[in-house]
Protein backbone atom coordinates (compact mmCIF):
# COMPACT_ATOMS: atom_id res chain seq x y z
CA UNK A 1 0.00 0.00 0.00
CA UNK A 2 1.64 3.19 -0.85
CA UNK A 3 2.48 6.02 1.41
CA UNK A 4 0.60 9.29 1.37
CA UNK A 5 2.15 12.07 -0.40
CA UNK A 6 4.04 14.03 2.23
CA UNK A 7 2.27 17.83 2.32
CA UNK A 8 3.71 20.44 -0.13
CA UNK A 9 5.97 23.51 2.62
CA UNK A 10 4.26 26.59 2.56
CA UNK A 11 4.99 29.10 0.18
CA UNK A 12 7.43 31.33 1.29
CA UNK A 13 5.87 34.23 -0.53
CA UNK A 14 2.96 33.73 1.39
CA UNK A 15 5.06 33.21 4.80
CA UNK A 16 6.74 36.64 4.02
CA UNK A 17 3.48 38.24 3.29
CA UNK A 18 2.48 37.10 7.07
CA UNK A 19 5.42 37.96 8.52
CA UNK A 20 5.22 41.66 6.88
CA UNK A 21 4.02 43.58 10.16
CA UNK A 22 7.09 42.77 12.11
CA UNK A 23 8.76 45.42 9.79
CA UNK A 24 12.41 43.72 8.94
CA UNK A 25 13.21 44.18 5.58
CA UNK A 26 12.46 41.66 3.05
CA UNK A 27 15.63 40.26 2.45
CA UNK A 28 15.68 38.55 6.27
CA UNK A 29 12.16 37.52 6.11
CA UNK A 30 13.03 35.20 3.24
CA UNK A 31 15.83 33.93 5.22
CA UNK A 32 13.70 32.85 8.41
CA UNK A 33 10.86 31.89 6.04
CA UNK A 34 13.22 29.67 4.85
CA UNK A 35 14.88 28.60 8.06
CA UNK A 36 11.65 27.44 9.87
CA UNK A 37 10.87 25.21 6.50
CA UNK A 38 14.17 23.50 6.96
CA UNK A 39 13.44 22.47 10.20
CA UNK A 40 10.38 21.58 9.42
CA UNK A 41 8.37 24.13 11.47
CA UNK A 42 7.07 26.54 9.28
CA UNK A 43 4.69 28.00 12.17
CA UNK A 44 8.10 29.09 13.74
CA UNK A 45 8.79 31.79 11.19
CA UNK A 46 6.77 34.70 13.32
CA UNK A 47 8.83 33.59 16.49
CA UNK A 48 11.92 33.36 14.52
CA UNK A 49 11.69 37.18 13.09
CA UNK A 50 10.11 38.20 17.01
CA UNK A 51 13.54 37.15 18.16
CA UNK A 52 15.54 38.82 15.54
CA UNK A 53 13.53 42.03 15.56
CA UNK A 54 14.10 42.08 19.22
CA UNK A 55 17.77 41.40 19.26
CA UNK A 56 18.45 44.71 17.44
CA UNK A 57 18.76 48.00 18.59
CA UNK A 58 15.59 49.69 19.73
CA UNK A 59 13.64 51.79 22.62
CA UNK A 60 13.41 51.01 25.19
CA UNK A 61 12.11 52.21 28.93
CA UNK A 62 14.93 52.41 32.07
CA UNK A 63 13.20 51.69 34.77
CA UNK A 64 15.92 50.61 37.00
CA UNK A 65 16.82 53.86 39.04
CA UNK A 66 20.41 53.38 37.53
CA UNK A 67 20.82 56.94 35.99
CA UNK A 68 23.83 55.99 34.09
CA UNK A 69 23.29 52.47 32.66
CA UNK A 70 25.83 50.95 31.15
CA UNK A 71 23.92 48.14 29.48
CA UNK A 72 21.65 50.92 27.78
CA UNK A 73 23.90 53.09 26.57
CA UNK A 74 24.36 54.65 29.67
CA UNK A 75 23.44 58.32 29.52
CA UNK A 76 20.81 59.80 27.41
CA UNK A 77 21.39 62.28 24.59
CA UNK A 78 19.21 65.11 24.15
CA UNK A 79 20.24 64.79 20.14
CA UNK A 80 19.06 63.48 16.99
CA UNK A 81 21.01 62.99 13.85
CA UNK A 82 19.17 65.10 10.94
CA UNK A 83 21.16 62.15 8.89
CA UNK A 84 22.43 65.51 6.20
CA UNK A 85 26.02 66.52 5.40
CA UNK A 86 27.98 68.41 8.00
CA UNK A 87 31.36 70.21 7.57
CA UNK A 88 33.31 67.45 10.24
CA UNK A 89 36.39 68.31 8.20
CA UNK A 90 35.67 71.36 5.98
CA UNK A 91 37.21 74.66 6.91
CA UNK A 92 33.99 77.21 6.01
CA UNK A 93 36.32 80.05 5.83
CA UNK A 94 38.54 78.66 3.48
CA UNK A 95 36.60 76.03 1.59
CA UNK A 96 39.52 73.45 2.37
CA UNK A 97 39.83 70.70 4.35
CA UNK A 98 40.19 71.37 8.20
CA UNK A 99 40.29 69.58 11.36
CA UNK A 100 37.29 67.16 12.82
CA UNK A 101 38.81 68.32 16.09
CA UNK A 102 38.69 71.58 16.44
CA UNK A 103 35.37 73.27 16.65
CA UNK A 104 34.15 70.37 19.64
CA UNK A 105 37.41 70.34 21.43
CA UNK A 106 37.45 74.44 21.67
CA UNK A 107 33.94 73.98 23.64
CA UNK A 108 35.25 71.01 25.88
CA UNK A 109 37.46 73.03 26.75
CA UNK A 110 35.77 75.89 27.48
CA UNK A 111 33.48 74.26 29.34
CA UNK A 112 36.53 72.42 31.73
CA UNK A 113 38.95 75.36 31.34
CA UNK A 114 41.53 74.14 29.82
CA UNK A 115 44.17 75.39 26.97
CA UNK A 116 42.94 72.73 24.48
CA UNK A 117 41.16 69.83 24.18
CA UNK A 118 40.78 65.84 22.16
CA UNK A 119 38.43 63.84 21.67
CA UNK A 120 38.57 60.18 20.98
CA UNK A 121 36.38 56.94 21.35
CA UNK A 122 36.10 56.48 25.26
CA UNK A 123 37.51 56.85 28.21
CA UNK A 124 39.76 54.17 28.43
CA UNK A 125 41.59 55.05 24.60
CA UNK A 126 42.10 58.50 26.39
CA UNK A 127 44.14 57.09 29.06
CA UNK A 128 46.24 54.65 26.32
CA UNK A 129 46.65 57.59 23.95
CA UNK A 130 48.30 60.42 26.76
CA UNK A 131 50.50 57.50 27.90
CA UNK A 132 51.30 56.66 24.60
CA UNK A 133 52.62 59.68 23.54
CA UNK A 134 53.80 61.43 26.72
CA UNK A 135 55.48 58.12 28.42
CA UNK A 136 56.44 55.92 26.02
CA UNK A 137 59.93 53.92 26.56
CA UNK A 138 59.90 55.75 30.43
CA UNK A 139 58.73 55.96 34.01
CA UNK A 140 54.57 56.84 34.80
CA UNK A 141 54.69 56.92 38.55
CA UNK A 142 51.26 55.20 39.95
CA UNK A 143 50.18 54.76 44.05
CA UNK A 144 49.25 51.41 44.27
CA UNK A 145 45.64 52.28 45.45
CA UNK A 146 45.02 53.65 42.34
CA UNK A 147 45.89 50.69 39.82
CA UNK A 148 42.17 50.17 39.06
CA UNK A 149 40.22 47.79 37.53
CA UNK A 150 36.47 49.59 36.21
CA UNK A 151 34.14 47.34 33.63
CA UNK A 152 35.03 45.55 30.64
CA UNK A 153 38.56 44.15 32.35
CA UNK A 154 40.19 47.83 32.31
CA UNK A 155 43.40 47.61 33.82
CA UNK A 156 45.34 50.65 34.67
CA UNK A 157 48.94 48.06 34.25
CA UNK A 158 47.53 46.46 31.28
CA UNK A 159 46.69 50.08 29.82
CA UNK A 160 50.09 51.25 30.56
CA UNK A 161 52.11 48.10 29.40
CA UNK A 162 50.34 48.83 25.99
CA UNK A 163 51.42 52.14 25.96
CA UNK A 164 54.86 51.36 26.10
CA UNK A 165 55.42 52.86 29.48
CA UNK A 166 56.76 51.82 32.55
CA UNK A 167 55.19 51.42 35.86
CA UNK A 168 56.45 52.90 39.09
CA UNK A 169 54.36 51.64 41.81
CA UNK A 170 54.05 53.79 44.78
CA UNK A 171 52.88 54.08 48.56
CA UNK A 172 50.14 50.87 49.31
CA UNK A 173 47.25 49.34 49.16
CA UNK A 174 45.22 52.31 51.54
CA UNK A 175 47.91 54.53 52.20
CA UNK A 176 50.30 56.91 49.69
CA UNK A 177 52.21 59.80 50.94
CA UNK A 178 53.63 62.55 49.42
CA UNK A 179 57.25 61.20 50.43
CA UNK A 180 56.45 58.24 47.98
CA UNK A 181 55.89 59.85 45.16
CA UNK A 182 58.58 62.46 45.42
CA UNK A 183 61.35 59.84 45.69
CA UNK A 184 59.98 57.94 42.65
CA UNK A 185 59.38 61.06 40.78
CA UNK A 186 63.20 62.48 41.73
CA UNK A 187 64.13 60.07 38.70
CA UNK A 188 65.17 61.82 35.17
CA UNK A 189 63.63 59.30 33.33
CA UNK A 190 59.86 59.67 35.02
CA UNK A 191 58.03 61.32 32.27
CA UNK A 192 54.48 61.67 34.01
CA UNK A 193 52.95 60.98 37.55
CA UNK A 194 49.07 59.67 37.01
CA UNK A 195 46.46 60.10 39.67
CA UNK A 196 43.33 57.79 38.82
CA UNK A 197 39.89 59.07 40.77
CA UNK A 198 38.33 55.76 42.65
CA UNK A 199 34.95 56.32 40.05
CA UNK A 200 33.66 53.22 40.82
CA UNK A 201 35.05 51.96 44.33
CA UNK A 202 35.89 52.98 47.88
CA UNK A 203 38.72 52.51 50.26
CA UNK A 204 37.49 53.55 53.66
CA UNK A 205 39.24 53.17 56.78
CA UNK A 206 43.21 53.84 57.73
CA UNK A 207 43.90 55.31 54.20
CA UNK A 208 45.42 58.62 52.98
CA UNK A 209 46.12 59.61 49.54
CA UNK A 210 48.25 62.44 47.58
CA UNK A 211 46.21 65.64 45.93
CA UNK A 212 46.45 66.69 42.52
CA UNK A 213 48.05 70.51 44.53
CA UNK A 214 50.72 68.62 45.97
CA UNK A 215 51.69 66.46 43.08
CA UNK A 216 52.08 69.16 40.98
CA UNK A 217 55.16 70.83 42.95
CA UNK A 218 56.80 67.30 42.36
CA UNK A 219 58.21 68.18 38.88
CA UNK A 220 56.51 65.90 36.38
CA UNK A 221 53.53 66.49 34.56
CA UNK A 222 50.74 65.15 36.69
CA UNK A 223 48.08 63.43 34.77
CA UNK A 224 44.68 62.94 36.13
CA UNK A 225 42.18 60.15 35.15
CA UNK A 226 39.20 61.39 36.56
CA UNK A 227 37.23 58.92 34.92
CA UNK A 228 33.52 59.65 35.72
CA UNK A 229 33.35 62.80 33.91
CA UNK A 230 32.04 65.69 36.15
CA UNK A 231 33.37 68.79 34.26
CA UNK A 232 32.72 71.27 36.77
CA UNK A 233 31.79 70.46 40.43
CA UNK A 234 30.39 73.92 41.05
CA UNK A 235 27.77 72.96 38.53
CA UNK A 236 27.12 75.90 37.40
CA UNK A 237 24.80 74.60 34.45
CA UNK A 238 21.81 73.66 37.68
CA UNK A 239 19.71 76.35 39.15
CA UNK A 240 21.18 75.97 42.45
CA UNK A 241 24.05 74.42 44.69
CA UNK A 242 25.47 71.29 44.08
CA UNK A 243 23.33 68.48 45.02
CA UNK A 244 24.76 66.78 48.16
CA UNK A 245 25.54 63.54 46.75
CA UNK A 246 28.31 65.17 44.20
CA UNK A 247 30.36 65.69 47.43
CA UNK A 248 34.06 64.96 46.83
CA UNK A 249 33.69 64.22 43.39
CA UNK A 250 36.63 65.91 41.36
CA UNK A 251 35.76 68.40 38.57
CA UNK A 252 37.72 68.85 35.51
CA UNK A 253 38.15 72.50 36.41
CA UNK A 254 39.26 72.38 39.54
CA UNK A 255 41.71 69.06 38.81
CA UNK A 256 43.44 71.41 36.14
CA UNK A 257 43.22 74.58 38.19
CA UNK A 258 44.69 72.99 40.89
CA UNK A 259 47.56 72.08 39.12
CA UNK A 260 47.29 68.97 36.65
CA UNK A 261 48.83 69.33 33.54
CA UNK A 262 46.07 67.10 31.88
CA UNK A 263 42.55 65.63 32.71
CA UNK A 264 41.15 62.75 30.85
CA UNK A 265 37.48 61.55 31.69
CA UNK A 266 34.45 59.22 29.84
CA UNK A 267 31.75 61.56 28.18
CA UNK A 268 28.89 59.47 28.98
CA UNK A 269 28.73 59.36 32.42
CA UNK A 270 28.29 62.32 34.91
CA UNK A 271 29.04 64.41 31.26
CA UNK A 272 26.05 63.28 29.95
CA UNK A 273 27.17 62.78 26.59
CA UNK A 274 28.13 60.37 23.86
CA UNK A 275 30.59 57.50 24.60
CA UNK A 276 34.16 59.36 24.08
CA UNK A 277 36.94 59.79 25.84
CA UNK A 278 38.11 63.39 26.59
CA UNK A 279 41.62 64.46 27.08
CA UNK A 280 42.58 67.98 28.58
CA UNK A 281 44.84 70.28 29.41
CA UNK A 282 47.73 72.33 28.75
CA UNK A 283 47.74 72.67 25.40
CA UNK A 284 51.59 71.07 24.02
CA UNK A 285 50.70 67.99 25.84
CA UNK A 286 47.43 67.78 24.21
CA UNK A 287 49.17 68.68 20.66
CA UNK A 288 51.42 66.21 21.01
CA UNK A 289 48.97 63.24 22.06
CA UNK A 290 47.03 64.76 18.35
CA UNK A 291 50.43 64.24 16.82
CA UNK A 292 50.79 61.02 17.71
CA UNK A 293 49.67 57.81 14.91
CA UNK A 294 47.49 56.09 17.22
CA UNK A 295 45.34 59.19 17.72
CA UNK A 296 43.76 58.47 14.27
CA UNK A 297 42.68 55.25 14.98
CA UNK A 298 41.13 56.13 18.49
CA UNK A 299 39.37 59.56 17.15
CA UNK A 300 35.61 59.27 16.90
CA UNK A 301 33.27 59.25 14.04
CA UNK A 302 31.18 62.64 13.18
CA UNK A 303 27.96 61.34 14.73
CA UNK A 304 29.75 61.11 18.08
CA UNK A 305 31.04 64.81 17.58
CA UNK A 306 27.55 65.81 16.58
CA UNK A 307 25.85 65.02 20.02
CA UNK A 308 28.99 65.81 22.21
CA UNK A 309 28.44 69.17 20.17
CA UNK A 310 24.93 69.34 21.72
CA UNK A 311 25.50 68.52 24.95
CA UNK A 312 28.43 70.76 24.80
CA UNK A 313 26.22 73.37 24.00
CA UNK A 314 23.55 73.15 26.29
CA UNK A 315 25.92 73.25 29.35
CA UNK A 316 26.88 76.40 27.86
CA UNK A 317 23.16 77.21 27.34
CA UNK A 318 22.46 76.29 30.89
CA UNK A 319 19.87 73.99 29.80
CA UNK A 320 20.33 70.74 31.05
CA UNK A 321 21.11 67.96 29.58
CA UNK A 322 18.99 64.39 30.30
CA UNK A 323 21.43 63.45 33.31
CA UNK A 324 21.62 66.25 35.29
CA UNK A 325 17.60 66.73 34.56
CA UNK A 326 17.01 62.99 36.00
CA UNK A 327 19.42 63.56 38.82
CA UNK A 328 18.26 66.39 40.11
CA UNK A 329 14.06 66.09 39.62
CA UNK A 330 12.45 66.85 43.16
CA UNK A 331 11.21 63.65 45.19
CA UNK A 332 7.52 65.58 45.12
CA UNK A 333 7.28 65.63 41.52
CA UNK A 334 7.99 61.57 40.79
CA UNK A 335 5.37 61.39 43.80
CA UNK A 336 2.84 62.95 42.19
CA UNK A 337 3.50 61.28 38.72
CA UNK A 338 3.57 57.89 40.81
CA UNK A 339 0.05 58.50 42.26
CA UNK A 340 -1.09 59.29 38.44
CA UNK A 341 0.25 56.12 37.15
CA UNK A 342 -1.71 54.53 40.17
CA UNK A 343 -4.75 55.63 39.36
CA UNK A 344 -4.50 54.36 36.15
CA UNK A 345 -6.58 51.01 35.58
CA UNK A 346 -3.21 49.62 33.72
CA UNK A 347 -1.45 49.78 36.99
CA UNK A 348 -4.44 48.51 38.92
CA UNK A 349 -1.70 46.00 40.84
CA UNK A 350 1.00 48.21 41.34
CA UNK A 351 1.11 50.99 44.05
CA UNK A 352 2.90 54.09 44.64
CA UNK A 353 6.55 53.40 46.67
CA UNK A 354 9.27 55.34 47.88
CA UNK A 355 12.92 53.87 46.44
CA UNK A 356 16.60 55.01 45.80
CA UNK A 357 18.13 55.53 42.60
CA UNK A 358 22.18 55.39 41.86
CA UNK A 359 23.97 57.32 39.16
CA UNK A 360 25.41 54.13 38.40
CA UNK A 361 27.76 53.41 35.21
CA UNK A 362 31.09 53.28 37.20
CA UNK A 363 30.49 56.25 39.12
CA UNK A 364 30.02 57.91 42.54
CA UNK A 365 29.72 54.40 44.02
CA UNK A 366 27.72 54.14 47.40
CA UNK A 367 25.25 57.38 46.49
CA UNK A 368 21.88 56.89 46.46
CA UNK A 369 19.35 59.16 45.74
CA UNK A 370 15.99 59.33 47.34
CA UNK A 371 13.17 58.47 44.59
CA UNK A 372 9.86 57.60 43.84
CA UNK A 373 7.88 54.92 41.43
CA UNK A 374 5.57 52.32 41.29
CA UNK A 375 6.07 48.60 43.44
CA UNK A 376 4.34 45.14 42.72
CA UNK A 377 4.66 42.17 44.82
CA UNK A 378 6.82 38.95 42.33
CA UNK A 379 8.87 39.50 39.66
CA UNK A 380 7.35 40.84 36.86
CA UNK A 381 10.31 41.61 34.95
CA UNK A 382 10.15 39.03 31.93
CA UNK A 383 6.32 40.33 31.08
CA UNK A 384 8.16 43.94 31.37
CA UNK A 385 10.52 43.23 29.07
CA UNK A 386 8.32 41.56 26.14
CA UNK A 387 5.94 44.74 26.14
CA UNK A 388 6.18 46.39 22.92
CA UNK A 389 8.51 49.20 24.35
CA UNK A 390 10.31 46.96 26.54
CA UNK A 391 10.64 48.35 30.18
CA UNK A 392 13.46 47.24 32.07
CA UNK A 393 12.69 47.25 35.77
CA UNK A 394 14.52 45.62 39.11
CA UNK A 395 13.40 43.27 41.91
CA UNK A 396 14.23 43.64 45.59
CA UNK A 397 12.97 41.66 48.76
CA UNK A 398 10.23 39.32 46.38
CA UNK A 399 8.76 42.89 44.72
CA UNK A 400 9.24 44.40 41.32
CA UNK A 401 9.88 48.04 41.50
CA UNK A 402 9.20 50.90 39.30
CA UNK A 403 11.84 53.80 39.52
CA UNK A 404 10.31 57.42 37.74
CA UNK A 405 13.41 58.96 37.95
CA UNK A 406 14.60 57.44 35.25
CA UNK A 407 11.47 57.40 32.93
CA UNK A 408 10.51 59.89 31.05
CA UNK A 409 6.79 62.03 31.25
CA UNK A 410 6.58 61.02 27.53
CA UNK A 411 6.89 57.61 28.29
CA UNK A 412 4.50 56.75 30.82
CA UNK A 413 1.89 55.84 27.98
CA UNK A 414 3.95 52.99 26.59
CA UNK A 415 4.96 52.56 30.37
CA UNK A 416 1.33 51.61 31.08
CA UNK A 417 0.74 49.66 28.41
CA UNK A 418 3.69 47.47 29.60
CA UNK A 419 2.24 47.39 33.02
CA UNK A 420 -1.15 46.09 31.88
CA UNK A 421 0.38 43.63 29.95
CA UNK A 422 2.43 42.48 33.04
CA UNK A 423 -0.41 42.19 35.15
CA UNK A 424 -1.04 39.52 37.50
CA UNK A 425 -3.40 37.01 35.68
Amino acid sequence: MAEPPSPRPPSIDQMVRGLAPTGLPHPLLVDLAREAVAAGDPASAEERAVRLRRSLLGRVINATGVLIHTNLGRSPLPFTSTGSYTNLELDLETGRRGSRQANVSGLVARLAGAEAALVVNNGAAALLLVLSSLAAGRRVVVSRGELVEIGGGFRVPEVMAASGATLVEVGTTNKTRLDDYAGAGSDQDTALILKVHQSNYRVVGFTSEVGVEALSRLGPPVVYDIGSGLLDSDTPWLAGPPPPWLAGEPGARQALQNGAALVTFSGDKLMGGPQAGIIAGRAELVEACARQPLARALRPGGLILEALQEVCLSYLRRHCVPFWRMATLPVDELSRRADCLAKSPDAKDWSVTACRSVPGGGSLPGVQIDSAGLCTPGDRRAALLAAAVPVLARVQDGHTFIDLRTVDPAEEPDLLAALGGAARP
